[in-house]
């Protein structure tokens, strides 16, 4: 099977891990923070800025690859804490007005100061 590595600077990039793999005409999108790739700062202080900012990585990195946000199979969310779950919820609905993505959350397991949540998504290409 082949993988090829997805990248565009419209979402934050790292050395250490590709922003996305197209592998058996899926796409595997890392874990996204609400992280602005033009300034390299979160987007805000609260979990729906954050919320909006990951769930905007994912987009861009999904039309790099050719496919959208309709698109998305599945997806984790990973939150600093679980009590934000209502307001990153709020958020995610502002996105999928229909027919959303199977969904499934986790709390997260390091803490990086100011970062409260984390994304990833399974996509169709």
């Amino acid at each position: 099977m082949t993988r090829d590595m997805v990248e565009t600077d419209s979402a934050p990039n790292s050395p250490f891990y590709s922003q996305a793999v197209r592998a058996a005409g899926l796409l595997f999108v890392s874990g996204q923070v609400g992280q602005d790739p033009s300034t390299g700062k979160l987007a805000g202080p609260t979990v729906r800025e954050q919320t909006r900012q990951c769930l905007k990585n994912v987009k861009a990195i999904l039309e790099a690859a050719g496919s959208s946000m309709e698109n998305i199979v599945t997806a984790t969310f990973i939150l600093r804490n679980p009590d934000d779950f209502a307001e990153m919820n709020d958020e995610w609905k502002t996105w999928f007005h229909e027919n959303p993505p199977a969904r499934q959350g986790a709390s997260l397991p390091v803490e990086v100061e100011g970062l409260l949540v984390s994304i990833a998504v399974i996509a169709k290409e």
